[in-house]
């Protein structure tokens, strides 16, 4: 495994994430810094993406490098049966560095025991989700002005979605309550709850999307409920409406309140939230640019300067 892979939130130190937001600042002051001229950035998307496929290659082409890779593995030699191991090896042979999203949760993980070019996992099944938990840290950075002592709110799809799950994990370095907010078919899985425990979080459950659960948050983090994941579409239609944000349920919710999503939305929040000020998940996506230009400079060993 490459040393500067990047498969979970988990493989960043408290300090290398704090690095890896300030480093995030500087880009969102200077995106434009030729510092990979001669780098080539390979996207293997096995999996559909619109937000995380283009910011990545955006970050790419911002910092220099050149970018390979495909959105579509049905025009690739996977439609013929080829492995995921020899695509990783071909790729590898082109490539300075591999972004790579996948529906197979391990997928990340394994292609870095079969390369020695550094992977960054853009999203691998229900399991995690780095780059999206850094590009969610520094828009609550921005957002707060901390990390430490604020009250966030997961509500939805809180047992596939790998977002929250990487969030959650990331934020264990830092003193937040949470809220988990979702029916009894997708609460927060009993390892994340676990984890919460042993680790001394502190956290509520919910099944009621409550005004005192909104008016004491500090980030609302709402999520779709993914089709995708659901084996029983009996079951998702059951549970796909549940919880929804409006814009008068925030009329008396904090002056700071920042609402975030990793999008794509599918209804779960109305469209008259997004002229409100504490609407912040376009902001938010836009802020994955600068936060996954740190991560494919720190995956390639590159320091960043003012």
């Amino acid at each position: 495994m490459a040393n500067n892979s990047i498969v979970s939130i988990n493989d960043l130190s408290k300090e290398e994430i704090l690095k890896l937001l300030h480093t995030a600042s500087l880009f969102e002051a200077n995106p434009n810094r030729h510092i990979l001229d001669g780098k080539v950035v390979a996207t293997l998307f096995f999996e559909p993406s619109t937000r995380t496929r283009l910011s990545f290659e955006t970050a790419a082409n911002r910092l220099g490098a050149r970018v390979i890779g495909f959105s579509d593995p049905a025009a690739t030699s996977t439609a013929k049966g080829e492995t995921l191991k020899d695509t990783i090896k071909m790729v590898s042979n082109y490539a300075d560095l591999i972004v790579m999203r996948h529906y197979l949760e391990g997928a990340a993980l394994y292609a870095t025991e079969v390369t020695d070019v550094p992977v960054i996992n853009a999203g691998d099944g229900a399991h995690q989700h780095p780059s999206q938990t850094m590009l969610d840290l520094y828009s609550i950075l921005k957002t707060q002005g901390r990390l430490d002592d604020l009250t966030l709110t997961m509500v939805g799809d809180l047992k596939y979605g790998r977002t929250v799950h990487s969030l959650l994990m990331a934020l264990s370095h830092f003193r937040v309550r949470f809220n988990f907010v979702a029916c009894k078919e997708l609460q927060m899985p009993r390892e994340f709850i676990d984890f919460c425990g042993k680790n001394g979080i502190e956290y509520h459950e919910s099944r009621e999307f409550s005004p005192e659960i909104i008016n004491s948050s500090d980030i609302i983090y709402m999520t779709r409920v993914q089709r995708e994941r659901f084996t029983d579409l009996m079951e998702y239609e059951r549970v796909k409406d549940l919880y929804n944000l409006n814009n008068a349920m925030l009329a008396d919710s904090r002056p700071n309140l920042r609402i975030l999503h990793p999008l794509p939305r599918v209804g779960e929040i109305a469209e008259d939230v997004d002229d409100n000020p504490k609407a912040y998940y376009f902001q938010q996506a836009k802020n994955g640019l600068y936060a996954r230009q740190a991560m494919i400079c720190r995956a390639l060993g590159i320091e960043v300067t003012d």
